[in-house]
């Protein structure tokens, strides 16, 4: 079977067009569902607890941050050092191993950055 033939009816499966579309769709939206939200570039950073996909453990985010990634990556470890956890920079938003939400707002104050609490 050619490459670029698409299988319409098999006896094996039965109607068959479509499946791997319908595939690639639930998995697209689920990966859109798991991304945080775009950060908004208005200078605010905001910090978020979250706990979905990540099999129940607490992760504190921070996103909004306008600057470049190797910044991005000092500023990420100094909070982790601060907070005494590990984490990591992902996609531009800094992830901080368990509920540090307080101790990042303040640390963020005090370098003159604009932090605010997001999410419930």
């Amino acid at each position: 079977m050619a490459k670029n033939s698409q299988l319409a009816y098999s006896t094996d499966t039965g109607f068959v067009q479509g499946q791997q579309q319908k595939k690639n769709n639930k998995k697209n939206k689920r990966q859109q569902k798991q991304q945080p939200a775009a950060a908004k570039n208005d200078g605010i950073a905001r910090v978020r607890l979250e706990k979905k996909g990540r099999g129940g453990k607490t992760v504190t985010t921070v996103s909004g941050i306008p600057l470049n990634s190797d910044e991005l990556k000092e500023l990420a470890s100094e909070l982790k050092r601060k907070c005494g956890s590990g984490g990591s920079v992902v996609d531009g938003v800094i992830e901080v191993q368990g509920d540090k939400a307080d101790a990042i707002i303040n640390e963020l104050i005090k370098k003159g950055y604009q932090a605010k609490r997001a999410g419930g």
